[in-house]
């Protein structure tokens, strides 16, 4: 309820702005898959070291058309933050400002549905830098591909009711792990994953 009252109003206030046309209805036959590093587990408090995407048409993932970025080295950087995505602060010298990388994610999205491995942790976390600098919230539809993945297990094993981990689910689904500790790898396997989940008839639902 929240996420749609925002939505309004968000459409309301930047419907004649620069981003207007992103709270438009979305009409073509392309998705965008969505990775994040980041250096918690905690959508409040983590800071994104790399954020990348790539479009989906039909049944191709077009990793020629993709987004990877690194961002500067932020301040929670630590050993365990290092061991979670790989990436030193010597990795990060060349990092864009997170204002810069926004901007050219917002710009690449556009107002296609998006695809994510838990995509509400990369929307609440996304959304915490966008807000105070764009004034709205991302207003794209979604699909979980966790939760399309979790809702196929509960109904083929009920009794099972693990959270499922990414690197299981690309396993029993037979996708390549295209570069766990990349945020362009976690987006391209997120997209496979999409992809054969509806092939084998899982419903998208889209997140509103």
């Amino acid at each position: 309820m929240l996420r749609t009252w925002r939505r309004v109003t968000d459409r309301r206030r930047h419907a004649h702005g620069r981003y207007g046309w992103l709270f438009h209805p979305y009409t073509g036959d392309e998705l965008v898959a969505l990775g994040c590093q980041t250096t918690g587990a905690n959508a409040r408090t983590a800071e994104p070291v790399a954020i990348a995407a790539v479009r989906l048409r039909r049944e191709r993932v077009l990793t020629s058309e993709s987004l990877d970025l690194r961002l500067e080295r932020p301040a929670s950087l630590d050993g365990g933050a290092i061991c979670r995505h790989g990436l030193r602060g010597i990795d990060l010298d060349d990092g864009e400002s997170i204002d810069e990388v926004l901007a050219q994610l917002l710009d690449f999205v556009g107002n296609r549905p998006l695809v994510g491995w838990r995509l509400d942790f990369e929307l609440a976390l996304l959304n915490r830098y966008l807000r105070p600098r764009f004034g709205f919230d991302l207003p794209n539809a979604g699909i979980d591909v966790a939760q399309v993945y979790q809702r196929r297990q509960r109904h083929h094993h009920p009794q099972l009711d693990t959270p499922p981990r990414f690197e299981q689910v690309a396993e029993r689904l037979g996708v390549p792990l295209m570069g766990r500790h990349s945020a362009l790898g976690v987006a391209v396997t997120t997209a496979l994953m999409h992809l054969h989940l509806a092939r084998e008839g899982q419903p998208p639902r889209l997140m509103s």
